[in-house]
């Protein structure tokens, strides 16, 4: 018990959530435990919300790392976004930084990029007029920003904290951009196709962060399943994480 790391995962109760507290589990090493608004069975949980910063410092004591999930997922309501993606973005870290967490990993989104849809060659990858696409078409990196909506620009806020983080106190922090991971884990629109993000996958790169090491600062790193008509660059997250997809859409 004494050897094991100590994560707390926000938004435990989601699809991502789950995944990797049940892939951390079969692994062994880890110690986990959740911050979630609602009780979960059988996890050892804390109940409260990110946007309420008094309600977040207990969950906070005596973890390594925290793996932030926990987020409205859509544009509407924006008091939604900024109660949750902005508001408890910040708490999040501010917690973390008073508790001496060493690490958070920031799930953020490729919304941050999904604005390059709207041109093409992109648009017609996601759009699946395969046939109007010439190759090689260029990637999108994860330098590059186009955000989709408020949420993928709530997104941005959440990257631009953990670099102000990461600078200015002693923490690491690492930013995930999620490809589209479905309840089902396949791929069946032209767009999932392009942008999916495997079950195995998603946990494999957030591993793969947890494990890092601590001299990894700060990064951002696109993640998408190895998928045939893909436009995000994931050779960064390869070349500094060493994560390589199991999966792909074709």
């Amino acid at each position: 018990m004494g050897n094991e790391k100590t994560v707390l995962i926000t938004g435990l109760s989601g699809l991502i959530g789950g995944l990797l507290h049940s892939r951390l589990q079969e692994n062994g090493g880890y110690r986990v435990r959740g911050l979630n608004r609602t009780f979960l069975e059988g996890v050892e949980c804390f109940q409260g919300d990110i946007g309420e910063m008094g309600t977040l410092a207990p969950a906070f004591v005596g973890q390594d790392t925290v793996v932030h999930l926990a987020a409205q997922l859509q544009d509407e309501p924006w008091t939604g976004l900024l109660n949750t993606n902005i508001e408890g973005t910040y708490n999040v870290f501010e917690a973390a930084r008073l508790a001496g967490v060493r690490r958070v990993i920031f799930a953020s989104t490729g919304s941050t990029v999904r604005g390059y849809e709207n041109i093409d060659p992109y648009s017609a990858l996601v759009t699946g007029k395969y046939d109007q696409i010439k190759e090689p078409w260029p990637l999108v990196t994860e330098q590059m920003v186009w955000p989709s909506g408020t949420y993928g620009a709530s997104k941005l806020w959440g990257e631009a904290l953990a670099r102000h983080y990461a600078d200015t106190y002693d923490m690491s922090a690492l930013c995930v951009r999620i490809g589209v991971v479905t309840t089902n884990d396949q791929a069946i629109t032209p767009r999932e196709r392009s942008c999916w993000l495997s079950h195995r996958d998603v946990v494999q790169i957030l591993i793969r962060c947890l494990e890092a090491p601590a001299s990894l600062r700060y990064d951002i790193f696109l993640a998408t399943s190895a998928n045939r008509w893909g436009y995000r660059d994931i050779s960064h997250a390869k070349d500094i994480l060493g994560f390589v997809p199991q999966d792909g859409a074709n």
